[in-house]
């Protein structure tokens, strides 16, 4: 079967399709027929060595995958049953970009009926990212204020969303009317000072969410209540940051750092039942897909790096 390998770790040029052996199923496994398969920027982490984890030989490149179950010995998937996953490719498990992948039975979920695959595979990421986020990390209570920074990005779009709290984004203006949609009560443009606007108009949070990188710490932290929480899923390119301890320490505020490719099979699974519940509704389903095929990886993990995806999430397609 056809797959995307890499032979060693270095730029996106190490990528190229190749030719291995096709997988078999083994106890507590599932064999996938692969539909699509969604490139990430932890993909790329992945690839060039940045993330340190254990990989399979071969070093098959991807996380995210859509496809149909061919074989199977567990009750609760049948040969047919449309599946994905969305932790495939680093502690040693199989990478998804192939032809067929042998799923972890624990790490795979079933597909909504009437649902688009390669829709539901390009948002698995970033919404189970925000899912993990919003319940497991932070603990999200209703009543409280969140604010989240890089709203207008694919995890952003996600936690924009959630129920019962007051949210406020910041993000371009040009998206301000997008963010409102998702539930943004208040919007504020990232380019203009936004965090001189937010004192005047007397906002605290008990949640910032820095999506974006492009934020001071000690700003964050500055906007926080008592007991508040910033969680960083991204770093700021110079991987440096510098705050006020006293003042961190005596009002009790905390700073989380979260990756998905660290959530436990529990925290998938929960954040798996959320996300079914919400593509049946149709939602959190928005993403700007751009369908691919195996052989465009390379230019597509250089898309990423460079920054040139423009929201855009692309689904690679076997050849």
């Amino acid at each position: 079967m056809k797959a995307v390998v890499f032979d060693d770790f270095g730029g996106p040029d190490k990528l190229h399709v190749a030719e291995v052996k096709r997988p078999t199923t083994i106890a507590e496994t599932v064999l996938v027929r692969v539909t699509a398969v969604s490139v990430n920027h932890v993909d790329t982490f992945v690839r060039s060595g940045a993330f340190k984890t254990p990989l399979a030989t071969p070093h098959i490149a991807g996380r995210d995958l859509v496809g149909r179950v061919v074989a199977s010995s567990q009750a609760d998937f049948k040969v047919g049953d449309r599946v994905w996953t969305n932790s495939m490719g680093y502690e040693g498990r199989m990478g998804a970009t192939a032809e067929y992948v042998a799923v972890p039975v624990d790490r795979l979920y079933h597909a909504p009926d009437g649902v688009d695959g390669l829709k539901l595979v390009a948002a698995v990421h970033s919404a189970a990212t925000a899912a993990i986020v919003l319940h497991d990390v932070m603990q999200v209570q209703a009543g409280q204020r969140l604010l989240i920074e890089g709203a207008a990005g694919n995890v952003g779009r996600k936690l924009a969303t959630a129920a019962g709290v007051t949210v406020v984004t910041t993000s371009a203006a040009r998206d301000f009317d997008q963010c409102q949609r998702l539930g943004s009560q208040a919007c504020y443009d990232y380019q203009a000072g936004f965090e001189d606007q937010l004192v005047r108009d007397e906002w605290t949070f008990d949640h910032v969410i820095d999506t974006s990188g492009r934020v001071a710490l000690a700003t964050n932290l500055d906007l926080l209540r008592l007991g508040g929480e910033v969680t960083l899923i991204t770093a700021p390119k110079d991987d440096q940051f510098t705050f006020g301890v006293r003042a961190f320490y005596m009002a009790q505020k905390r700073i989380n750092g979260f990756v998905i490719s660290h959530a436990t099979v529990d925290q998938l699974a929960r954040a798996a039942e959320v996300l079914n519940q919400a593509f049946s509704a149709g939602q959190l389903l928005d993403d700007q897909v751009s369908q691919q095929h195996f052989s465009d990886s390379p230019r597509c993990h250089q898309w990423l790096e460079d920054g040139q995806d423009g929201h855009q999430r692309f689904v690679l397609l076997p050849d």
